[in-house]
Order: C-alpha cells, then sequence, then structure tokens
C-alpha cells in the first residue's frame, strides 16, 4: 500500500494544466506518473528530471493537482520547496524550476549547484 506524505515540491496550475495535456494526448499509460528528480551533470553540477515512469522501491509517491508524482527519496533534500512552472511564449517555452536551495544556476536554467 503506498504511503502519501505532503509533497516536497509544488506546481503551478499551468504546470499541471500542461502536463495533464500531454499525459492525454502521448496516451501516458495507468501506473505511470511523473518523476521528479536530480541527476549529476550539466553546466552547476546538477541537472533537473522531469518524465513519466513508473514507480520504483525507493520512491516516494504525491498527488498534486490529481497527477500522480514519484521521486527518489534521496532527491527530496535538492528538491524541497521547488516550484515547477510553465511557460509558452515567445521568448521562452518549456517547464522552469525554482528551486530554493540552489546556490548557483547555470544560464539556461536547467542545472543547478547546491
Amino acid at each position: 500500500m503506498a504511503t502519501q506524505t505532503q509533497s516536497p515540491i509544488a506546481m503551478s496550475n499551468t504546470a499541471a494544466s500542461e502536463i495533464r495535456k500531454i499525459m492525454r494526448t502521448k496516451k501516458i499509460p495507468d501506473g505511470y506518473g511523473l518523476r521528479v528528480g536530480v541527476k549529476g551533470g550539466g553546466c552547476s553540477g546538477m541537472s533537473y528530471v522531469l518524465g513519466f515512469d513508473k514507480k520504483r522501491d525507493k520512491d516516494q509517491e504525491f498527488d498534486i493537482d490529481g497527477i500522480p508524482v514519484f521521486m527518489d527519496k534521496r532527491h527530496g533534500l535538492y528538491l524541497m520547496g521547488t516550484t515547477i512552472d510553465y511557460h509558452d511564449g515567445l521568448d521562452a517555452r518549456g517547464f522552469t524550476f525554482d528551486n530554493p536551495n540552489a546556490t548557483e544556476t547555470c544560464g539556461c536554467g536547467s542545472s543547478f549547484a547546491s
């Protein structure tokens, strides 16, 4: 039985709407959720992970606006308080991460150091 705790991340309404749209249009299968995490690499040391995946043994599961979200427990330290947003404008398009733990970010915003 899955235990759900309060999510260490938040999601804007715009991001949640875009994720639901992607899940619907790309026909993401039942049992899959949004994987949020970090991995080593990028200009500043760590890069964000955002994609669809099945739940793994070391994952925590959260429900954010009806979206199942999976995150490796070890990544919570780096992502605590992060807000995921989505922009669809002329100057920028895509998902962004507002991470209060980031001490440095690269110019493109896809990697950080903490």
